[in-house]
Formats: C-alpha cells, structure tokens, sequence
C-alpha cells in the first residue's frame, strides 16, 4: 500500500496519510509523497478543494523518531535537513495552495503533524482530537511552520504556552481557542464532514477563493498599500473569470449561480 493514498471525486481530493501502524509518523518516504502529491494537485485544474487525513486512530503524530534516531546514530552532520528538504516546501505548497485545504483532524496531531494540520484553512476534529506541539520534549524547536500559524491563530502568548509547556490539549480546548473549525459529536464523522465542507467549497469559486488566500497571505506580512495592491490585483484577475460572469448574470436573474472553477 503507498505511504500517502490520494482520491479525487467530485473537484475534491482526500489526500490520506497512510502509515496507521506508525500513527502516520512522517517517514522520508512519506514527506515526499506529500511533498510531490500537492505540488500536482496545486496544478491540476479538476481539483478544486483538498482534504488532508490520516488512516487509522491519529492524524499524524509527527516525524518518524525510529527513523530520525537512525540518522542520529549514523553520525550525519545535519540530521535535521529534513526541514529544509521537506518540511518547508510542504509548508509553502499548504500555504500558498490556490484552492481550499480542510483537514480531517481524527485522533492526534502531534510536532509536525499539528503544523500540516494548522497550515489548513479549516479544520475538523471529533472527541479524541488532540494536538501536541511536541518539539521541546525532544529538545527540538518548532518546525513546519507552527512559529508562523500558532500566533495568528491562538496569538503570541498562547503559542509560547503550546510551545514551551509541549502539553497536550483535547479537543475541547483545541475548539475552544481555535485550533478547530468545528468539532462534531462522532469521531467516525470527522472525515465526511470535512469532505461535506470540501464539496462545498469545490463547487464554489476557486479562482476567486485562491486569490482571497493571497490576500491574507499577503496582508498579514504587509503594509497597507502593499494590501491594497494586491487587492486590485486579485480583483483585476478575478474580474475577467467565467465564475465572475455567471454569478452577476446569476444574481440579476434571481438563480442560484453555476461555478466552473474558471
């Protein structure tokens, strides 16, 4: 079976971390799948909204340590080159990805597993989600973006508390400082109804949902002029899509609008 199974239905692809033995803990092998699977998708016009899983009874509990400790001992004089090599270009590819990413936050996400979860624009955990920023327990510092998502999401003294303390926190809590979009009442249900959001937004403008996340992207590292540039430029582009046309078309005919993702 492959380290990272990808299924597209619909304009959605549910991109399944596939190492349930390990609690999908981020192999080489793995990081690279992940890293090669969403720079195809990015480009692949059919898919127009991505869920982020994981099989079995967690998320991703982080970097493989059976690995690492493998590295370790083989006297390499960068063991963490992984966070170059990997960790950052997947940070980037969830980042900047031009279309809506949900992740399906079943079970635990753990080091650098928490900071894929947190690259996603919306998030859904069940009752047995947790998160864990467990770089500290190990003697590391954050990676995979957490230095960057945990202060815009929880803000800079919360982050420092997650961060430092490396406690884990269930899901209630993950919900309540908003670490979670919603949080539903099943865990079996944690993935249908992230791909029920995923759907949604498939059938939605991509074009115009890309340039949003630009925006903020942007916005969040940027002074006002340089905001408000980048917003006549995503209007400018979204301006001339077909998804623009049929929605003013749609609204003066008093219809639902039809978007194509064009």
């Amino acid at each position: 079976m492959s380290v990272l199974q990808v299924d597209v239905a619909d304009g959605v692809a549910t991109v399944t971390l596939n190492r349930p033995e390990s609690m999908n803990s981020l192999s080489v092998e793995l990081k690279i799948a992940l890293r090669e699977g969403l720079d195809t998708l990015a480009n692949d016009s059919a898919v127009r909204a991505i869920v982020l899983a994981g099989a079995g009874r967690a998320f991703c509990v982080g970097q493989d340590l059976r690995e690492h400790a493998d590295f370790l001992e083989s006297g390499s004089s960068a063991p963490l080159s992984t966070v170059r090599e990997h960790y950052n270009p997947v940070a980037v590819r969830l980042a900047e990805m031009p279309k809506p990413v949900v992740a399906a936050v079943r079970g635990m996400a753990a080091g650098a597993g928490a900071g894929i979860a947190l690259l996603a624009d919306f998030r859904i955990g069940g009752p047995k989600t947790g998160f864990l920023m467990a770089f500290a327990n190990v003697g590391l510092a954050a990676d995979s973006a957490l230095s960057w998502t945990l202060p815009r999401i929880v803000g800079h003294a919360k982050a420092t508390e997650l961060l430092l303390l490396a406690e884990a926190i269930d899901s209630a809590e993950a919900a309540r400082i908003g670490l979670l979009t919603k949080l539903v009442e099943d865990d079996d249900a944690v993935l249908p109804v992230a791909q029920e959001l995923a759907a949604r937004l498939a059938a939605g403008p991509t074009i115009a949902y890309g340039q949003i996340k630009r925006e903020l992207l942007v916005a969040e590292a940027s002074t006002l002029a340089v905001a408000l540039e980048t917003e006549a430029e995503a209007q400018a582009i979204c301006g001339v899509t077909a998804d623009h046309r049929e929605s003013v078309a749609a609204f003066v005919a008093k219809r639902r609008p039809e978007f194509s993702g064009r």
